[in-house]
């Protein structure tokens, strides 16, 4: 054999070495992208969820809220209803004050008969009772210190025998229902 027959054959060795290295470098690529390709499948199949499971999830994050909605509502319209219950009785009692006022001016006065004032006298104790049932208290005012909170001044006088800011006379009664005056007392005040 010659020096280019024996060159020949390396080559030939070499190359086909190189084939065979190449083709399995190459058929190792291919085995690892199938590889990938099946977990990535694999994957997918885990991840893919059932429609049905997502309307399921759907309804109930609306149910959820829809009940959260009305749970609010309820406690809402419970609020407006007791705030609106006090502001009906307050307006109903404020209309009945002027029946009290008559009352306090019937005993006032004199009377000849006195089963008639009598009379009269039961009616404004039985009238005070009821509203005294329903909450309402009279607003003090003769000698006490004025208070715009529940006091209007109509009138300043000069008194050297009381203190100033007292209450010297009360032209009409003032009355409240727990924190909430349904009428000021109509007052004159000691400059």
């Amino acid at each position: 054999m010659s020096k280019k027959d024996k060159e020949n054959k390396k080559e030939q060795e070499i190359s086909a070495k190189e084939t065979l290295n190449t083709e399995a470098d190459v058929s190792g690529q291919e085995q690892k992208e199938q590889e990938e390709k099946q977990e990535e499948k694999q994957e997918n199949e885990e991840i893919k969820v059932d429609p049905k499971d997502l309307e399921i999830a759907d309804l109930k994050d609306k149910l959820l809220r829809s009940m959260a909605e009305f749970d609010n509502y309820r406690k809402r319209t419970a609020k407006e209803r007791l705030e609106l219950a006090s502001e009906i009785t307050a307006k109903n009692l404020t209309e009945l004050l002027p029946v009290m006022d008559n009352l306090d001016r019937a005993l006032a006065t004199e009377c000849a008969d006195s089963n008639y004032k009598k009379g009269v006298e039961m009616i404004h104790e039985s009238f005070v009772s009821a509203l005294q049932n329903l909450g309402v208290e009279q607003i003090l005012s003769d000698g006490e210190q004025f208070n715009p909170a529940y006091h209007q001044a109509v009138q300043q006088v000069e008194d050297e025998s009381r203190s100033e800011g007292t209450i010297a006379a009360t032209f009409q009664k003032g009355y409240k229902i727990g924190d909430k005056v349904l009428r000021f007392a109509m007052v004159s005040v000691v400059k």
